[in-house]
């Protein structure tokens, strides 16, 4: 098996993994991150914890970058990292990547370039709140400016059958959608759980993997469906499946509505816990920015009130 094969193969078991990964993580932290994963009986890293761009020693090429989030007052180290959201939510099809220090022929900054003029699929590490990311793969890198000190970087469909850059700006922008409304999913989840302090609204549950962030209301209204903190509510997935069919109701002061065909059944203890929030008012973020919108709550109300 040459080098190339191998590496290829490795590749291959890391996005496996990520994928796994994926399927019961919103985002992936540090916490599943560092472990890596296992390739014949041996332990591969996914990323160096202190550094973006990062080539196991197991492999020929570049696997992974990262763009950090800082936290609140922290450093921010490379522009990068107040740009990356900004250029996905701007629509560009390309996207910059600030090189590690200012010597292009840094080791970090020769794996860019390698990436790009073998078109080697990489994993983006997307930064979407401090210590957590949304993984972005198959991505590319398509420029390597020594001058500027960026590569640029484009996404590709996940599931691609082809393992090639997109070659048209058509192509980049579909894939760009894509990451968009996915990235625009996690971080409007990610916002809204932290400002709830990680628990469910209505039940008090503190567990990040059973609550989903509820639109008061839906994306699809052009002027009060934005993705911010004030149109959603942390909801655990039976509480949330009940808000969007209108059987859970909240009023403008917060109040919780129950459908009189919930409080009719008698069926067991989940139900009664549910039909014991009527009249109660839901918890609600210490920053009063972050509370629910009344107008919102007021028009979703509605919705509630009409609904047999």
């Amino acid at each position: 098996m040459t080098d190339k094969e191998r590496d290829a193969q490795l590749r291959q078991a890391a996005w496996e993994h990520v994928r796994r990964l994926s399927l019961t993580h919103d985002h992936l932290t540090a916490h599943e991150l560092k472990p890596g994963f296992l390739f014949q009986n041996e332990r591969i890293p996914l990323i160096n914890q202190q550094r973006g761009i990062f080539k196991p020693k197991q492999m020929k090429y570049l696997l992974s970058i990262k763009t950090v989030f800082p936290r609140p007052g922290g450093r921010v180290w490379y522009d990068d990292q107040r740009d990356v959201h900004r250029q996905i939510f701007a629509g560009k099809d390309i996207v910059d990547y600030a090189f590690m220090g200012e010597d292009p022929d840094a080791a970090d900054n020769r794996w860019l370039r390698e990436a790009m003029e073998n078109q080697i699929p990489i994993i983006y590490f997307i930064g979407i709140a401090p210590g957590r990311y949304y993984p972005s793969y198959p991505t590319y890198i398509i420029g390597w400016d020594p001058k500027t000190l960026k590569a640029h970087i484009v996404f590709s469909m996940p599931d691609g059958v082809a393992l090639t850059p997109p070659e048209t700006a058509v192509e980049r922008r579909y894939a760009l959608r894509t990451v968009k409304q996915r990235l625009h999913q996690v971080l409007f989840r990610e916002a809204v759980i932290m400002a709830y302090d990680g628990r469910c609204a209505l039940s008090g549950l503190r567990e990040p993997l059973l609550l989903d962030a509820a639109h008061i209301v839906e994306d699809r209204d052009e002027r009060l469906g934005h993705p911010i903190v004030p149109n959603g509510i942390p909801l655990s997935k039976i509480h949330h499946t009940a808000f969007d069919a209108n059987l859970i109701g909240i009023d403008p002061d917060c109040r919780i509505h129950i459908k009189d065909r919930l409080l009719k059944l008698q069926d067991g203890p989940t139900l009664e816990a549910l039909n014991g929030l009527m009249g109660h008012t839901i918890y609600l973020p210490d920053r009063t920015a972050d509370r629910p919108d009344r107008e919102r709550l007021a028009l979703r109300f509605e919705q509630f009130g009409a609904t047999t």
